[in-house]
């Protein structure tokens, strides 16, 4: 099976390079790789002592860096190394500031390539989030002592270890992992039914990642002006059908303002198709004399805003949901308390069914249903009298609840793997 696996890689890898003909981000994530070896040696002398945290993209990255920052408090004279597979990832928080020695692209998981790589530091403890496997790279770092932990670690039925051909791979995660840290208790429960018993329950670490939005200064320039007394919907990480649903609400809703931030930048050539009266988040700079009031839709065309963007908001749309791509992220708007709207295709995010069995969220079948229940909504809490709760408050108050009663997973994890460390 090994055999199989490592064939797998380099078709995998074979396939990668034939899509970056036509696919920038994947052309980034192959030039990426042939400067990760460079990148750590540059970094860490064989022996420094590294915290190794790789994350597939920039979601789990966000999962996993609560966990990361707890460990550097612990282990202060260790390195910092943080790897991803994904460009979205990796272009993202290279931008940023980040607590990393290095951050680089993983080495495809071939043998030789994997080994060079690790024996570039001592790598004391690394973990993976959620559920990116690569078995070359966790036998390497077993076989030199390392300890290894997946951290909000998600199991569901169809992944392939529960399949006939899947025992293989199951096989080398409990030879390798010193613990999973899961989101879920069902999560938990199909690990142990094969076998990966070194497990326990500690929930979600992106609840402890947007709870730290609370205490941090979320400001940004030129949004109250823009707001003013008015309602704001904002639509974060939209696609397509989220961006149908703003074009029905924009009519329906004239009294209420509307914030679109697409997922992709090269979206916005669109909106502003979509929405001609629209003005660019990026143009207010350069127009301190603009009346932003006078406008009913404002497009954010730079990153890094959408996380502070919805605790101005009074709802928000999160895009994904409508098709298989994946649900983004609800929390970082249900932590201020705003009520979440999504599409219903989000098998791969658990806290969506609780945030909607909590009554902070909805979820829809199509856009129009979803703008309907949005425009009743947004309507019925404007005609509300004083004092009164309307719906949309109910469900804000229920959304900013939700997210405040999850447990602290960060420290669960912490103290187990401290824990493990002694031993």
């Amino acid at each position: 099976m090994k055999s199989l696996y490592n064939l797998f890689v380099r078709l995998m890898i074979f396939a990668m390079k034939v899509f970056s003909l036509v696919n920038s981000k994947t052309k980034k994530g192959i030039r990426g790789r042939k400067q990760s070896l460079g990148i750590v040696r540059n970094a860490f002398a064989p022996e420094d002592k590294v915290l190794w945290m790789h994350a597939s993209s920039l979601g789990e990255y966000e999962q996993g860096l609560p966990v990361l920052e707890k460990l550097k408090e612990q282990f202060p004279d260790y390195k910092v190394l943080i790897t991803f597979f994904s460009p979205s990832g990796y272009e993202n928080v290279k931008k940023k500031k980040h607590i990393a020695d290095a951050i680089c692209y993983l080495p495809f998981d071939k043998t030789k390539d994997v080994q060079k790589f690790v024996s570039s530091f001592d790598c004391q403890i690394f973990f993976t989030v959620k559920y990116d496997y690569w078995y070359n790279l966790l036998s390497t770092l077993k076989n030199r002592g390392t300890k290894l932990y997946v951290i909000s670690a998600l199991f569901y039925e169809h992944q392939i270890f529960f399949e006939n051909y899947g025992k293989w791979f199951a096989k080398q995660l409990k030879n390798n992992i010193d613990w999973f840290f899961h989101q879920t208790i069902k999560s938990s429960a199909l690990a142990k039914n094969i076998g990966l018993v070194n497990s326990s329950v500690s929930g979600d670490t992106r609840f402890d990642r947007v709870k730290q939005f609370l205490d941090r200064d979320n400001h940004l320039d030129f949004i109250e002006d823009f707001k003013g007394s008015q309602k704001l919907i904002v639509f974060g990480s939209s696609w397509q059908t989220e961006e149908d649903i703003a074009q029905l609400l924009v009519k329906k809703l004239p009294e209420t303002k509307f914030a679109i931030a697409p997922h992709d930048l090269h979206r916005v050539p669109h909106l502003l198709k979509l929405f001609p009266n629209a003005i660019l988040y990026s143009s207010l700079s350069n127009s301190p004399t603009l009346q932003t009031s006078n406008y009913q839709i404002l497009i954010i065309d730079s990153i890094g805003k959408l996380s502070k963007l919805y605790s101005y908001a009074d709802l928000a749309v999160v895009g994904g949901g409508f098709h298989s791509a994946g649900l983004h992220n609800i929390l970082e708007a249900a932590v201020y308390s705003v009520p979440v709207i999504f599409g219903n295709q989000y098998q791969k995010n658990p806290e969506a069914d609780d945030l909607v069995t909590a009554k902070g969220g909805k979820h829809f079948d199509d856009f129009v249903t979803a703008a309907a229940f949005i425009e009743e909504v947004m309507k019925k809490d404007l005609s509300a009298e004083d004092g009164e709760v309307s719906y949309l408050k109910e469900m804000s108050k229920n959304a900013g609840d939700f997210v405040k009663s999850q447990p602290n997973s960060t420290e669960i994890i912490l103290r187990k793997i401290l824990q493990q460390d002694e031993n």
